[in-house]
C-alpha cells in the first residue's frame, strides 16, 4: 500500500512537471513573438505562472528553452526540405517549401529569430545544420532551374529577402491570413520563369488608409512630438 502511494506521488510529480514544461513552451513562444528571443527569462516564467527557479530547473539556459519551445517548428522545416527534395516536380517541391516556411512565420512570429540565432553552447552544431540545409536548398534550386520552372537568375538571397518581407507583413498584420497568402503567391509567381496565369488567393480586407504605419500611435494616431 505504501509502495502504491509512492508510485502515485511520483506519477503526479511527473504529470505536474510535464504541465509546467508545456506552460513554459506556450509562454516562451508568446513572449518571444512580442519581445524577441532576448526577452528576460523571468518574463517567460511570469507569463507561464511559475517561479524562475522552476523555469531554470527545466531549462538551465536560454538555448534549451528556445530549442524546446520551437522544436516542432524546427522539425517541420527539416521535414519540408526533405519532402521538397523528394518531390518528382522540383518546382512543386520549391513552392511547398516556401509556403510551409511562410506558414510557420505566420503561426509563430518568434520562430524566424529562433531559427537563425546562433547560441554559444551549440554554435558549431547550428552552423553544421545550417550548412547542410543550405546545400540541400541549392540542390533543390538547381533542379527547379534545370526543369525550366525557376528563373535562371534566382539567387538564394532572393528567398531571404522574400521571407523578410513576409515577416514584416505578419508582424504588422498578425491576424490577416489573406494578406499573407496573397503575398506568398505573388512572390512565388515572381520566381517563375514564365508569367503564371494561376489565380491569386482572395485579396486582404486592407486599404491604404488602414495601413498600420510604424509612426502610428496605439489608436493609429500620430505620436505626440512634445
Amino acid at each position: 500500500m505504501v509502495e502504491s502511494s509512492r508510485i502515485t506521488a511520483r506519477d503526479e510529480m511527473r504529470a505536474d512537471a510535464r504541465r509546467n514544461r508545456e506552460r513554459l513552451f506556450v509562454a516562451a513562444r508568446a513572449v518571444f513573438a512580442e519581445r524577441g528571443i532576448d526577452a528576460p527569462m523571468a518574463t517567460v516564467a511570469r507569463r507561464a505562472g511559475v517561479g524562475v527557479a522552476t523555469l531554470y530547473r527545466h531549462f538551465p539556459t536560454r538555448d534549451a528553452l528556445v530549442r524546446g519551445a520551437f522544436a516542432q517548428q524546427m522539425e517541420t522545416c527539416a521535414r519540408a526540405l526533405t519532402e521538397a527534395l523528394a518531390a518528382p516536380d522540383p518546382w512543386q517541391g520549391f513552392q511547398q517549401l516556401v509556403e510551409t516556411v511562410c506558414a510557420l512565420q505566420r503561426e509563430e512570429r518568434g520562430f524566424p529569430a529562433a531559427f537563425v540565432a546562433a547560441f554559444p553552447e551549440t554554435a558549431s552544431e547550428h552552423a553544421q545544420s545550417r550548412r547542410q540545409a543550405e546545400r540541400d536548398f541549392m540542390t533543390l534550386v538547381r533542379r527547379a532551374q534545370a526543369s525550366g520552372a525557376l528563373r535562371a537568375d534566382f539567387h538564394p538571397s532572393d528567398l531571404a529577402v522574400a521571407l523578410l518581407a513576409h515577416c514584416g507583413l505578419v508582424t504588422a498584420l498578425p491576424e490577416d491570413g489573406a494578406a499573407s497568402r496573397r503575398l506568398v503567391a505573388y512572390l512565388l509567381q515572381s520566381f517563375r520563369t514564365d508569367t503564371s496565369n494561376e489565380p491569386l488567393p482572395p485579396p486582404a480586407a486592407l486599404t491604404l488608409r488602414s495601413l498600420p504605419m510604424a509612426t502610428d500611435g496605439p489608436q493609429g494616431q500620430q505620436p505626440s512630438r512634445a
